[in-house]
């Protein structure tokens, strides 16, 4: 499947739809396995559609107690070859040279919750851990166990998805195919 490019930004930022969230969205810090920054700012930009599933989401993770803290939203199709250039296994990391990443549809999220105070829960692995550690089918603590749940049972019920081998990653379901590959760049002004 060859990319659909455009350069028309469909894209929204989720602070648009309102909600208190909590971000550590490593791109935009040298602290991810690439060791450099990419992002020129810390942004979540998705397509409507998929915000306002966020934003719902959100409110329901907040009536438990927790909120959403973001990894990643939108890719920009450019980040997504430095990703393949490290580290070229498509059990972690889409192939931009076929079909990409959801992420550069903006139609995925890098996500976990924190407590509604920003206490961090216990998810089994780091973030962005390319190990058996992140698969869902890893033997974990209750504990673990617990807080996965939570987070993939609320993810579940508004539309989304998450894959085997990345506890936080979620693909909307209604838009997963189809969508155009964007390699637009964040605009930090906004």
């Amino acid at each position: 499947m060859t990319p659909i490019f455009s350069q028309e930004s469909p894209l929204v930022n989720i602070e648009t739809y309102g909600g208190t969230y909590a971000y550590d969205v490593k791109y935009a810090t040298d602290d991810n396995f690439l060791k450099t920054t990419v992002y020129d700012c810390v942004q979540c930009l998705l397509l409507p559609e998929i915000a306002e599933a966020i934003a719902a989401a959100n409110h329901d993770f907040c009536e438990l107690g927790y909120k959403i803290q973001f990894y990643d939203c939108y890719r920009p199709l450019s980040v997504q070859k430095k990703m393949w250039a490290i580290y070229p296994n498509p059990s972690y990391v889409g192939n931009p040279y076929k079909s990409g990443s959801i992420h550069n549809r903006g139609a995925a999220i890098d996500m976990t919750i924190v407590k509604l105070d920003g206490t961090v829960l216990d998810m089994g692995s780091d973030y962005d851990h390319f190990g058996k550690e992140a698969h869902m089918d890893h033997p974990h603590s209750d504990t673990v166990k617990a807080n996965r749940k939570i987070l993939w049972d609320v993810m579940k019920k508004n539309g989304f998805s998450p894959i085997r081998t990345e506890w936080w990653h979620f693909n909307y379901e209604a838009k997963n195919y189809g969508l155009k590959v964007l390699d637009i760049d964040f605009d930090c002004e906004e």
